[in-house]
């Protein structure tokens, strides 16, 4: 349905897709003048770092368009209008997601694949089958990995209320941050998006194998490989707290 009411403007949507799509590539634009006054960052090049930032920006647009809207969750709360959505026969949850589905949102995930497609000609990458067969692996797990933090954002949103800035702050401010190297930041923030919070298996841990780089921890190569299981193992706590904090709304009382 929104996608009908999205598309009956099509010159709307055209302007709008292309603001998402040039709001972002600044961030690009911003790391490119950067590069103009020195030769590496955190002792990455420009297009290995294009090829972290690729991959952030394009999971993280993914999962944006998919489930962004449920971001929107504490204000239903407030209010009282999830009510309407639970007596429909169909879930919440995958309701919320499609709430206003924002399709201009693909804008992100195009600047993001144009700019790793630019990684992945550019970097000085040592291919092998192992690394071509984890390229689609990262961008699934990390586009499930983001899902459900959105999620799980929105499932404290049933106790917070008003809690919006706060899901943001792990969400974009999460892929904000996988847009640098891990090497720019401090072991123990390191330590947390690793083992607490584990945006870095969006592309830190297995980035760093296909670019050939250490990781700052010391961590082995065959956690490259793990991405798939941390984001199995995100979504089912995410699913977790949805189900938690589903069962303990008790709408407005008016």
């Amino acid at each position: 349905m929104w996608i009908r009411s999205t598309m009956a403007y099509r010159a709307s949507f055209v302007m709008t897709t292309f603001g998402s799509f040039a709001t972002t590539a600044l961030e690009f634009v911003a790391l490119v003048l950067m590069f103009s006054q020195v030769d590496a960052l955190g002792g990455y090049s420009l297009p290995e770092i294009a090829f972290l930032y690729g991959l952030a920006s394009t999971t993280f647009g993914a999962a944006d368009m998919a489930v962004g809207s449920i971001e929107r969750l504490g204000q239903r709360v407030r209010d009282g209008t999830l009510d309407t959505l639970l007596v429909r026969p169909a879930p919440a949850l995958a309701q919320m997601a499609a709430d206003r589905f924002a399709l201009r949102r693909v804008g992100r995930v195009l600047q993001g694949a144009l700019v790793l497609g630019y990684a992945l000609t550019s970097a000085d990458i040592d291919w092998t089958v192992l690394k071509v067969l984890l390229m689609p692996v990262m961008l699934v797990s990390g586009f499930a990995i983001f899902c459900a933090v959105f999620v799980a954002g929105a499932a404290f949103q049933f106790v917070a209320q008003d809690a919006a800035e706060v899901q943001n702050a792990f969400t974009y401010g999460g892929t904000t941050m996988l847009q640098y190297p891990p090497t720019l930041f401090a072991t123990e923030l390191v330590r947390g998006v690793t083992f607490v919070l584990p945006l870095a298996f969006v592309n830190w841990v297995p980035g760093t194998y296909v670019l050939g780089r250490p990781y700052p921890l010391g961590l082995p190569q065959w956690v490259a490989f793990t991405p798939p299981l941390v984001a199995v193992a995100c979504c089912a706590l995410a699913g977790l707290a949805w189900r938690a904090g589903l069962r303990s709304y008790r709408s407005t009382g008016s």
